[in-house]
Order: C-alpha cells, then structure tokens, then sequence
C-alpha cells in the first residue's frame, strides 16, 4: 500500500492509501452511529484528508 493522504497527531492518523489491486483503503475513527454489514466498518476522515487524496490521483 502507498499513503497518499494523511493528517497524523500522535496515533491519531486518519489516511488514505492506494493498494497494488487498484483500490483504495481509508483508515479513519470508527463511525458507531451507523450499521454496517458484517466484515465492514464505517468510519470518518477529516475532509481535508479526503481532498488531499483527490489532489494525489490528479482529480
């Protein structure tokens, strides 16, 4: 995997990576106020974050 967004403070580190299957993995603060099937997890980055990834693969 290859980081191409993040905002790290101490263990806190919402990013957002690209993996060699052509896909994206987002690791956030998990979202507990909403269902997700079995095997998913929702969870919430900074939407400064999600930008940043938008800017890394040129959208």
């Amino acid at each position: 995997m290859v980081q191409i967004a993040g905002d790290c403070k101490g263990d806190d580190c919402p990013k957002v990576f690209t993996t060699d299957r052509n896909s994206i993995v987002v690791q956030g603060d998990l979202v507990t106020s909403l269902d997700s099937p079995d095997g998913e997890a929702v969870v919430e980055i900074p939407r400064r974050v999600w930008e940043e990834a938008a800017r890394a693969l040129g959208r």
